[in-house]
């Protein structure tokens, strides 16, 4: 089963991340999609990170309708902060029917080099890539282990998101309906 694995810290899940997901699942050869929730990512500011189990709650609240999406929590039980290439070699040990595929943005090639043991992720899995605004794969744009996936641009960024609900915009159709009454009902990104 060839299963897709979108990292994120989805400090909010949005419309975005659910339109490429669906883009993925329809256009590409992959049978499912887990949303791995990461925790700490150790190249993001953990100071505007959300509780890790609210932002878990709200991808489940989004997600709770597709049979072929579903949420993950692996990384709350794995050392802090969250590795991919750890995270990677742990499913597929104990997954071996899956054949896991890595799900990222081109927007992450401008720090891929950063991420540990990068050239074994390359070497070891695949990656298939959406585009996003103002960026592209650089170096990596011919790897044999990346296939470039050509989904909608999403110009819908979690950032946005937090920042327009701190300036009390109302930005509910940028989120599905049950994440954006979480939001509301425990007043999250006001400050």
């Amino acid at each position: 089963m060839k299963t897709g694995l979108f990292f994120g810290s989805f400090n909010p899940i949005h419309i975005g991340h659910l339109a490429i997901a669906n883009y993925m699942l329809e256009f590409s050869d992959l049978d499912e999609i887990w949303f791995v929730v990461s925790p700490q990512n150790p190249l993001k500011n953990k100071k505007s990170l959300l509780n890790e189990y609210d932002r878990l709650k709200m991808v489940e609240l989004a997600l709770v309708d597709n049979q072929k999406i579903k949420p993950v929590d692996i990384e709350f039980r794995l050392p802090k902060p969250s590795f991919t290439i750890d995270t990677l070699t742990y499913l597929s040990e104990r997954n071996p029917k899956h054949e896991f595929i890595l799900i990222a943005g081109t927007d992450n090639f401008q720090s891929f080099h950063k991420w540990k043991n990068y050239e074994e992720i390359l070497n070891q899995y695949m990656l298939y890539i959406y585009p996003r605004p103002n960026y592209d794969l650089g170096e990596y744009e011919n790897h044999k282990s990346i296939k470039q996936i050509d989904a909608p641009l999403m110009e819908i960024s979690s950032s946005f998101i937090r920042n327009s609900i701190k300036e009390e915009k109302d930005i509910r159709y940028f989120l599905p309906a049950k994440v954006y009454e979480y939001i509301q009902k425990m007043h999250f990104y006001k400050k």
